[in-house]
Formats: structure tokens, C-alpha cells, sequence
């Protein structure tokens, strides 16, 4: 049975490509905090061991969809365990519908329902664009310049769904976990 006290305790972090989110997240894990890594990076790595279509630069609809569906049920999960202690997701579903947002691409009206019945902590975690960090790979592909479009995106995305943006400055790792643990001391719920 689900804790309607539980979706205080889901924080999200976002951000554009290569801020920093995977690095925090993992270090908020070594503190022993729960963390759910993103999922469009096991996506992609999943779409390319298959051969699939599910890649943002093959069809970017079927890769959203397959984000929207992992998020879901990875907020599932964490909502039923019961006397659940702080969790931190790198992204969420809003994630999502800012990507498609992004993409000009359209929104499915069973994800705007689902993204208003799946809340999170209205306190949301947003890494700005950091030049000095961001670095592509096989799965990051975007350009510096997309990296902040995203960054944009998720901004307008979240205020638009009414969650509180707490932009999480370009400090040391360490620094930004105490940033974010006395935030979320200081939260009034």
C-alpha cells in the first residue's frame, strides 16, 4: 500500500547532459543513500547490443517511450517500500516529456496523467551546464549547445508541472552532496 508521505522522500536531479549528475548520484550512493540511476543510458547501451531502433539518434519517439516506461516503474518500486528514507533519481518521468518537448515532438496525453499522478519531492535538484565537465561518449552524443537547450527545457518543463527548481552550484562533488543534504534538511513539507 502506497505512503502518501513516501513522494516527499523522491528527490529528483537533473540537468542538462554532462553536469555532473551520474558522479553526484554516485556519491550520494557511497553515503548510503539510495539512488536510481538514469535509464536513458542503460537504454542506449540495451538499443545498441540489440540493434534496436530505441536510439535518440534513430527514433527518438521509440527511445522516449522507453524512458517513460523505466521511469514509471522504477517510481514504482521506490513508492512501495515501505519507511522509505530519502531517494535520489538521477531524472525522472518529467524528464521525459521535457525531452519530447525538446525534440518538438509530441506528448502523449497517458504520459501528462502520469506525470501528475507520479509526484516527486516539489524540491527539484537542476545541475547547470558545466563546460570544464561536459564530455561526450558513446551513449552522450549531444553538443555543448544542445547540453544547455536541455538545461533550458528541463527548467520550463518542471516549473511548468509546479515543482520548485534548486539549482545546485558548480562546486567539488563532496560539496555539492552537502548542498543538497542540507537543502533537503531545510525543506518545510
Amino acid at each position: 500500500m502506497k505512503n502518501n508521505h513516501t513522494p516527499k522522500k523522491l528527490y529528483i536531479i537533473t540537468g542538462g547532459p554532462g553536469a555532473g549528475k551520474t558522479t553526484l548520484l554516485n556519491e550520494l550512493n557511497n553515503n548510503g543513500f539510495t539512488t536510481v540511476p538514469e535509464d536513458g543510458r542503460r537504454i542506449i547501451k540495451e538499443q545498441m547490443d540489440l540493434k534496436g531502433e530505441g536510439l535518440p539518434w534513430v527514433n527518438k519517439k521509440m527511445f522516449a517511450e522507453l524512458m517513460f516506461e523505466a521511469s514509471a516503474k522504477n517510481y514504482q518500486a521506490m513508492i512501495e517500500i515501505p519507511n522509505l528514507s530519502p531517494v535520489f533519481f538521477d531524472r525522472g518521468i518529467l524528464d521525459t516529456i521535457g525531452y519530447l518537448k525538446l525534440e518538438n515532438l509530441s506528448i502523449p496525453k497517458n504520459m501528462e496523467v502520469t506525470a501528475r499522478e507520479m509526484v516527486y519531492n516539489k524540491n527539484v535538484f537542476i545541475l547547470p551546464p558545466w563546460k570544464d565537465i561536459y564530455e561526450n561518449d558513446l551513449e552522450r552524443k549531444q553538443t555543448w549547445e544542445e547540453a544547455m537547450q536541455t538545461f533550458d527545457c528541463m527548467v520550463e518543463t518542471y516549473l511548468k508541472y509546479d515543482y520548485n527548481i534548486i539549482e545546485v552550484p558548480k562546486i567539488a562533488v563532496a560539496e555539492r552532496v552537502r548542498f543538497i543534504l542540507h537543502a533537503i534538511n531545510n525543506f518545510v513539507n
